[in-house]
This record gives structure tokens, sequence and C-alpha cells, in this order.
């Protein structure tokens, strides 16, 4: 908040996602920019920024998690984007906050060590560096950098262009895969997924989640499931391949509303995302001869002596 001008800011919104302390209220009371939503039960990340979209008053959404702290100047450069192009979803810069004495690490003011978001075919996403070809296309260090998928975690955009992408997928649960098929679904439908340099915003990375899974962590394969069966055609059976889990997944509720969304934005298909959006992904043969898992067995213990 303090380092955002006041005049940019609408309201904050905390969602409370069914919380059994209690005390947030109480917290954020001070701030009368500050409103506190509360969900009646645990649903996770995916429905409680649902809720909080739902009843934000703002022309646009900046959604950040809890464990963020901004530099100064990190909104002015995304709504500024957001005003220029009204389809662009930008992310800041994310730098790490140390996750045990939270030290703020300085970004870089160098571009060679710019990162972007990428993901495998078991649907992981994952930072890879910026490639030469890309950052060329780039007038100066302060361009829009164009990225393949986003954290998810930290972005803005338009409350309306929110709405008429299609939000998130109401269905899916908990969270997981909701980033992924956010950023397939943007560069199919017409937009575009942009990080900007000028904004940066610091983000706790934890060693592993703080929270548990009510219905287990098979909730994150069921919503890669319902991405795959959405948007990446003839291209799922890659992921189907390198996740056999997923394979085994029949029950992945409804798509009709998906398939309609797709429909309706007349949005392209998963190879032309490949081609013009992410074209230095390698891509599996989609029928291969044969295809498995290579395991290797030692025999050290044959000889004690090495």
């Amino acid at each position: 908040m303090y380092t955002s001008p006041a005049i940019l800011l609408k309201e904050i919104l905390m969602v409370d996602d069914a919380s059994t302390d209690g005390k947030l209220g109480k917290y954020v009371k001070p701030f009368q920019i500050v409103k506190v939503v509360r969900q009646r039960e645990r649903k996770g990340l995916i429905a409680a920024r649902l809720l909080g979209a739902s009843v934000a008053t703002g022309d646009t959404l900046t959604f950040l998690d809890a464990h963020c702290e901004c530099f100064y100047g990190w909104l002015e450069t995304l709504l500024a984007r957001i005003a220029e192009n009204y389809t662009a979803v930008v992310s800041p810069d994310i730098v790490t906050i140390d996750l045990n004495t939270f030290e703020f690490n300085s970004p870089s003011p160098y571009g060679n060590n710019r990162n972007r978001g990428n993901f495998d075919w078991g649907l992981a996403f994952g930072w890879e560096t910026v490639p030469s070809l890309e950052n060329k296309k780039r007038k100066d260090e302060t361009y829009p950098i164009k990225t393949p998928t986003f954290a998810g975690g930290l972005f803005s955009i338009s409350k309306e262009y929110f709405e008429h992408i299609g939000s998130y997928d109401e269905e899916m649960e908990i969270w997981g895969g909701e980033n992924i098929e956010m950023s397939f679904r943007v560069w199919q439908c017409g937009g575009q997924l942009e990080i900007l340099p000028c904004s940066v915003v610091g983000h706790v990375f934890r060693s592993k989640s703080p929270h548990t899974f009510p219905k287990g962590t098979q909730v994150i394969i069921r919503n890669q499931v319902r991405l795959a069966e959405v948007w990446m055609d003839g291209y799922k059976e890659i992921f189907y391949r390198r996740n056999r889990e997923a394979a085994n997944i029949k029950s992945y509720g409804d798509l009709s509303k998906r398939y309609s969304l797709r429909q309706n934005l007349q949005c392209k298909n998963f190879s032309w995302y490949l081609n013009n959006v992410y074209p230095e992904m390698y891509v599996p043969d989609l029928d291969p001869l044969i295809y498995g898992d290579v395991s290797f067995k030692s025999h050290l213990s044959a000889f004690p002596d090495r």
C-alpha cells in the first residue's frame, strides 16, 4: 500500500480462505481502504481469487500472493501497459525474498539475466532465460518481455478483459494448473502475457506448501487434465504419456462451458500456440512407434571395494 500512489488505489481486498485464526479483520481495521472478504469454507486459491474478483469494483484487477512486497513504481508500470493494450495480461519482474531472513534481493539492472515463464510436458511451470532472438525484438531494457506462461501469483489484468477471457475455470479445485490454463487461454484467444522489467515485486518462495490439500494432491492432476482436454488438442497425448496418473483419471468434471468459451472466442489451436508463441519448445512425436520409462538398477553392491 505504501509503495502505490493513493490515487491509483480503489480498494485492497484481502480474501480470507476460511482461516481458523479469525484475526485478519482486526489487523487491517486501521486501513480504511482495506476490506476483508471471507469464504465460509476453505476452497483454495482458485475459488478465493474468483470471490475477490466478483466483489472488486475497480477497472483493473491486480492479484498478489500474501507473501509479497512491492518496490516503488511497481503499480504504475502495470497499469500504464494495460491502458496501452487492453488485452495485455502483465506480470512484474519477480525477485526473491529470503524465506528465513526476509532479506529483499535487489533486481538485476542488466537485461542479460531476464527470465520468462515456460512449461514442460508434465504441465509444470518453470523459468528460463529469455532467448536472444526474443531479446532482439525488444526496443530497450524497459520493453515488455513476451512470456509463453506466467507464474500466476502476481499479475494485473483489465477486469472487463478478465471476465471476457473466461476468468478462471470454476471447476478447477484448490490450487495447481490454473496459471498454465490461463497462459494457454490468453494466448490462444487473442491476448498476450508480458513481464514488465520496470515493475518489481518480491516474493517468498517456500520450500513446501504450508497447507494441506483436503482431497489430496490429486486435485492438481485433475486440474491439469481439465486444461489439457480443453486447450491442448492432440498434444494432450504427450502430457498423458508423461503423467500416467493423469491418464487414469476419468472423473474431471463437466467441460462444456470451457469448450463453449473456446468456440465463442474463436480461439486458435494449440499448434498455433507452439509455432507462434513458444517455437523454442521441444515437441515429442505425437504418435511414436514406442514409448515408456527407462529404469536403471545398480549392481555396485557386488563389488564391495568400489
